[in-house]
């Protein structure tokens, strides 16, 4: 423990926080996240006014406070994101998936398209500006958009849809103005979605972890979300996607990450962009 630190810390503490923190997120803890885990969570000692963190431990085995794991969660999960991150994802979608889809669902005209672990929105709103800009492909048709995270502190913000300039800086002009609202006043500085994308996505709290309640999916983004899970968690959660994926379905992963020796049900096309094979 160090002595500038405001409570105490154990490796008693790190540990049965790790624990818990796997067992509601399938996040695993490496040893070299003691001290973020404190920094990110001396907060929450503080807000409940406790002693050191043993007594928060303790908290949180109480029934009565299991809305705090939620808490702990939020503080513990990384959020880092950006609009239109790993374009040539997009890029794809845009010339093959979309088109695919066009013709297969043509009967139904319905699309499924769903954002697994969408940290603060940025990634949903991008698949929604590709669908509006290629509206014409799918004209008249039903397209859900769903984006779902287990944190509801990014869940909020995202469903607010506002953001620093800085963080649309790189997009192209024409885009900025049909999809951007500048701030004024007391937003300044800001930009915020317009109604017509921030209508378009549907947010949900989805824990990966549980049962996926969801409808069936065409396609489903997951990108940087399965490097954070050991192998019997990742082999797991493919199983489900596989699962909620149509026949044929498109998963699109990280660029660090790989189903190789992971899951048998998906086949690479190339660029972590993965098709349901059975």
């Amino acid at each position: 423990m160090s002595a500038a630190r405001e409570y105490a810390f154990t490796r008693r503490d790190f540990d049965f926080l790790r624990r818990l923190s796997n067992q509601r997120t399938g996040i695993v803890v490496t040893d070299d996240k003691f001290d973020m885990f404190y920094s990110r969570l001396a907060r929450r000692v503080r807000a409940l006014g406790l002693p050191d963190f043993s007594a928060y431990c303790d908290y949180l085995e109480q029934p009565a406070h299991d809305g705090e794991i939620n808490e702990l969660v939020n503080a513990l999960t990384t959020n880092l994101t950006s609009f239109f991150r790993e374009n040539h994802h997009f890029d794809y979608l845009t010339s093959d998936v979309l088109p695919h889809y066009a013709q297969r669902n043509r009967a139904t005209r319905r699309l499924r398209i769903w954002s697994a672990g969408c940290s603060t929105g940025e990634e949903p709103y991008s698949l929604a500006m590709v669908i509006d800009e290629h509206a014409a492909m799918l004209q008249g048709w039903e397209v859900v958009l769903l984006a779902s995270d287990i944190d509801s502190n990014v869940l909020a913000q995202a469903q607010r849809g506002v953001y620093p300039m800085n963080r649309i800086e790189g997009l192209p002009r024409a885009r900025l103005k049909r999809h951007f609202l500048r701030g004024r006043g007391g937003q300044l500085g800001k930009a915020r979605v317009r109604d017509h994308l921030r209508s378009a996505v549907r947010f949900e709290r989805i824990n990966l972890m549980g049962e996926l309640a969801v409808e069936s999916q065409d396609i489903i983004f997951c990108r940087n979300v399965i490097i954070y899970f050991d192998k019997d968690t990742k082999k797991a959660l493919l199983d489900k996607f596989a699962d909620v994926l149509v026949d044929g379905g498109f998963l699109f992963v990280g660029h660090s990450e790989s189903l190789h020796q992971v899951s048998d049900r998906f086949e690479l096309l190339g660029n972590t962009v993965y098709r349901k094979v059975r």
